[in-house]
């Protein structure tokens, strides 16, 4: 790499992107987790946590991913095939459907906890708390710089 001025932070956080997907895809795929590739797995444990506080519906995944309503719809697709969600209408409103995990869902979602746990230990390895802060002060700022 070459002198920090030189380096985007766009092409960065790209390739940490990319490596960070890859990781956790290949750590699932250790743990016969391997049919949660891409951000299914951090899904199923949104799902999960916020549950206990209401319904959980298409809309709110796509905002807590920032990800754009057709991918959504492919990735809840597939994880319906695979027998790890359910959706179901909400009385008053056909067309609305809640999110839910099935049992198979639900016993994956511990085992992905604690891989997720482990590998955010493991990225935050010999970063002080003071650098942690910063850093995602940071992020907070490019986020808003890209919401604009």
């Amino acid at each position: 790499m070459g002198q920090d001025s030189e380096r985007a932070i766009g092409f960065e956080l790209g390739m940490i992107n990319n490596l960070t997907r890859r990781c956790l895809n290949q750590r699932f795929a250790e743990n016969g987790l391997e049919d949660l590739g891409g951000i299914q797995g951090p899904v199923i444990g949104a799902i999960y946590s916020n549950s206990k506080k209401g319904d959980v519906f298409q809309k709110d995944i796509e905002k807590w991913f920032q990800i754009r309503r057709s991918t959504a719809t492919v990735m809840l697709q597939s994880m319906e095939q695979k027998g790890l969600i359910e959706r179901i209408s909400v009385p008053g409103d056909k067309r609305l459907k809640k999110i839910v995990l099935t049992k198979k869902a639900e016993e994956r979602h511990f085992k992905v906890k604690k891989q997720i746990e482990k590998f955010h230990r493991e990225l935050e390895e010999g970063i002080s708390p003071e650098e942690k802060k910063e850093f995602l002060r940071i992020l907070d700022q490019i986020r808003k710089n890209l919401e604009k």
